[in-house]
């Protein structure tokens, strides 16, 4: 099996050759998903992230559950790389590495009070295992969340693969968003 640092290397290089018109649509295929999945659309308190690109674009997903009166927590990006968690409704602020995050740290125990985490990722493989960046930032967060409370990556379609390489810290997810469907996975 191929290393972690060559499939990011791969996965980074197809999604910068997206264009505009792709990456659009993608964002509107989320939140048309979004509309039609009961976990997301019965959610009333969500932790998701201010995608960065070529992340799938999450800004609409985002206006889309505030619409609906959803709170909305965002990550707040630690000095030791740990993700505290605000609201979206205290207001974006410039954070490290580009980052928007919210104004105001509720800390890093926010997100177990959540019913639907949404997290950053590369791929995601049919049994749940998520290959982010590999800074750990999330794999720490997600290690704190309740074992009842749904998992989802948001990655593009085609990012949906049968296996990936594992390590004993990644945590999990229990289903994957993309423009074409919100599939359960495990």
């Amino acid at each position: 099996m191929r290393s972690k640092t060559e499939i990011r290397r791969e996965l980074l290089a197809a999604r910068r050759a997206l264009g505009p018109a792709e990456l659009q649509l993608a964002a509107e295929g989320l939140v048309a998903v979004a509309a039609r999945a009961p976990l997301l659309v019965e959610a009333r308190t969500v932790a998701s992230y201010a995608a960065v690109a070529p992340e799938p674009e999450t800004g609409l997903l985002t206006r889309w559950f505030e619409e609906r009166r959803v709170r909305v927590l965002l990550p707040v990006l630690h000095d030791d790389n740990d993700l505290g968690w605000g609201e979206t409704g205290a207001g974006l602020v410039p954070g490290r590495f580009g980052l928007s995050e919210p104004a105001v740290d509720l800390g890093v125990d926010a997100v177990r009070g959540v019913d639907v985490v949404l997290c950053p990722a590369l791929a995601v493989d049919r049994d749940g295992v998520r290959l982010g960046r590999g800074g750990g930032s999330y794999d720490r967060a997600l290690a704190r969340v309740p074992v009842v409370v749904a998992v989802v990556a948001v990655v593009y379609d085609s990012e949906v693969v049968e296996s990936l390489p594992k390590d004993a810290h990644d945590q999990r997810v229990s289903h994957v968003l993309t423009p074409g469907g919100l599939i359960g996975l495990g």
